[in-house]
């Protein structure tokens, strides 16, 4: 198993070189050169696996086992769950009208990225020590990868992280996750924008070959393919436990999935590509450019970024789109680049009649109005007495507007706990109780350092990890204790 770039100037990378990147060289993504095959017999014989063992099995299939040999692999996977509180990390709840629905956050940030963060984790905490180096992590977020991030690697010597997220956009649970750290390696930035806006500055600087090089800088957004990697178990995962494999004629199984970045759309379609019969809708919020892209082929960014009450998908700017017009245009990485190159700089692109065919062939899509959003918690709470998140009720909303029809099988994806979002949940007339672990958040001092609008945020983040760079080779202390970097900025 070897990886390329999506823009073709990069190829032949172990899982170990992608694994320790954010963008390839050339600004592409990194994605399998080839994708295995699951055949039904294959499929048949994995129904009773645990979410455990089919992550172990789809990991296999795309890391080498003399870059993690099978018995490593394994302990790894086992210690990144163990943390989480519930038996087999991940589980399904089965509600009213032929609902399913997969919760993926139970791990410690209660959110969906911590299965695939903390597995990756593992894996780059496995390489570093075996090879004495040191990692530098360059993450922005907008709201739940900074937290997950952060938790995964707090305390691990061989790493710092350093998270970037917009200031005010955000639940403030999920704020305090990440400015309550104070671990060591932890360095957190606040940042007077949007998380789109996040993202021009760390492109550039993933575009800085020698600081890319010399700080071993990478990124743990699902721009790092290890975190797509991860997720392609959720899909096989809820397809096992929901398809009923007798008949000759595998099921297809119908997944809702909230959509942001898009990581988990990209995920959902190498396992649909792999042979598992899926039919995939990435539901958005207002911020509907997926939904324009299916619906018209127009993949264009809209004025500004609206605030919504599901705020990790406030993005307009699904940079894993790159991944799946790359696998739909027979991978050509020519045309690729091309599209993705005028993209950056006109924010604005229209899809070939072929492209955005082959997209319709495997996506449809909606969006979802804050109103609509709040509906569809007070429907599912009077209904099955379960509370969603905002995001997930995006996914939701679907499933109610949309019924479902004799014979189909219907599942949506959770994508984190209602707890990390207190005011959606009033602003629905709903309450909840606060696990005490977030009701702790409010009485632990903050640490973090803010980008002002005026500032220059690529400089700035620049600087910090060059900083980060010469403490490390020191062998220094980066916070002495008691130091507030919101107190006594460095």
């Amino acid at each position: 198993m070897h990886y390329c770039s999506t823009r073709s100037g990069v190829q032949g990378c172990s899982f170990r070189d992608v694994l320790f990147s954010g963008y390839a060289a050339d600004g592409g993504m990194f994605m399998p050169e080839t994708l295995p095959s699951l055949s039904p017999e294959t499929l048949r014989s994995w129904r009773s696996f645990s979410y455990q063992q089919l992550l172990f099995e789809i990991c296999s299939l795309f890391i080498p086992q003399h870059e993690i040999p099978p018995q490593h692999l394994d302990e790894l996977i086992s210690q990144a769950l163990s943390k989480f509180s519930i038996p087999d990390a991940v589980r399904i709840v089965k509600l009213k009208d032929s609902l399913s629905v997969l919760e993926l956050f139970h791990g410690e940030t209660l959110a969906f990225k911590d299965l695939a963060m903390s597995c990756t984790a593992r894996f780059l905490e496995y390489f570093l020590s075996k090879e004495n180096e040191h990692a530098t992590i360059l993450v922005g977020t907008s709201g739940d990868t900074g937290s997950s991030a952060i938790r995964s690697v707090s305390g691990i010597s061989e790493v710092d992280v350093v998270v970037v997220f917009p200031r005010g956009r955000i639940s403030s649970v999920q704020e305090r996750q990440m400015t309550t750290s104070r671990a060591d390696n932890i360095h957190v930035f606040a940042a007077d924008g949007t998380s789109d806006d996040i993202d021009v500055p760390l492109r550039k600087l993933f575009a800085d070959v020698d600081l890319v090089k010399h700080h071993s800088l990478m990124s743990l957004n699902s721009v790092n393919w290890s975190r797509i990697l991860v997720q392609l178990a959720h899909f096989l995962y809820a397809y096992l436990q929901l398809s009923a494999l007798d008949a000759d004629t595998l099921p297809v199984l119908e997944v809702l999935v909230p959509t942001g970045g898009a990581g988990n759309i990209t995920a959902g379609l190498i396992v649909k590509l792999m042979g598992v019969p899926l039919q995939l809708v990435a539901m958005t919020n207002s911020n509907d450019i997926i939904r324009r892209t299916v619906e018209s082929g127009d993949f264009s960014m809209a004025s500004g970024v609206r605030r919504t009450l599901a705020p990790a998908i406030d993005i307009q700017d699904p940079y894993n789109m790159e991944r799946v017009f790359w696998l739909l245009s027979a991978k050509d990485g020519v045309m690729v680049k091309n599209m993705m190159e005028k993209f950056q700089k006109t924010h604005a692109l229209s899809l070939s009649m072929s492209l955005h065919k082959q997209l319709c062939a495997v996506l449809s899509s909606g969006s979802v109005s804050d109103e609509g959003i709040l509906d569809t918690m007070r429907r599912c709470w009077q209904d099955n007495r379960y509370l969603l998140c905002p995001h997930t009720a995006v996914g939701v909303w679907y499933h109610y507007n949309c019924p479902i029809t004799a014979g189909q099988n219907r599942c949506c994806i959770a994508t984190a706990s209602p707890a990390k979002f207190c005011e959606a949940v009033q602003k629905a007339g709903l309450t909840l109780d606060l696990p005490e672990a977030l009701q702790a958040l409010d009485s632990l001092e903050t640490r973090y350092q803010v980008l002002e609008e005026s500032d220059d945020w690529e400089s700035k983040l620049r600087q910090h990890i060059e900083l980060i760079g010469s403490v490390r080779r020191r062998g220094e202390t980066f916070y002495p204790a008691g130091r507030l970097i919101s107190d006594e900025p460095i």
